[in-house]
């Protein structure tokens, strides 16, 4: 089977795209396949396992968030860096949070213990002094989490402003 850039580039779209508005669990690789015209074998040939697929899509994002966390930002100055990374890979944070289980019951060694660290990371940058700080770090990442996964049929610079308008002080 001839393997071409633009095919790899056609499917990962469509399983973001899909991804993103079905979960994870909910997009089949025949899903995927209808999608870009191709046959389920032809994907599988590409992306074999499907979690292939989610790996490749989220390696992106990873990057960014460790070029994030070593920017030396922390406290407010990382709220707006933070809104405009979450905006931008909703649908990975969607991927992540909701269809690959949750960071807490991961076990050491999974990708839920990676998406637990960078989580505790963040939260550790975001969070002040004190009680106050320790809530105020857990509520601005609980915010960003649901605010970006819950509006996925919205506009990415419309969930931006909006959560600006939220989270900043």
């Amino acid at each position: 089977m001839m393997t071409t850039p633009e095919t790899r580039t056609r499917i990962l779209s469509a399983a973001q795209r899909l991804f993103a508005e079905r979960g994870y669990a909910g997009t089949s690789l025949a899903d995927i396949a209808a999608e870009v015209g191709l046959t389920k074998t032809a994907v599988a040939y590409h992306f074999h396992p499907k979690t292939s697929l989610a790996s490749e899509l989220v390696a992106p994002a990873a990057d960014e968030m460790f070029a994030l966390l070593g920017s030396g930002l922390a406290g407010d100055a990382l709220i707006a860096p933070l809104i405009g990374f979450a905006a931008r890979h909703r649908a990975v944070i969607r991927l992540l949070l909701e269809d690959l289980g949750t960071a807490d019951e991961a076990p050491p060694g999974s990708p839920g213990e990676a998406i637990r660290t960078f989580r505790d990371e963040i939260h550790a940058k975001l969070a002040g002094p004190g009680t106050a700080g320790r809530v105020r770090g857990w509520a601005i990442l609980g915010a960003l989490q649901y605010g970006v996964v819950q509006t996925m049929d919205l506009a990415e610079e419309e969930v931006i402003d909006a959560l600006r308008a939220t989270l900043l002080p």
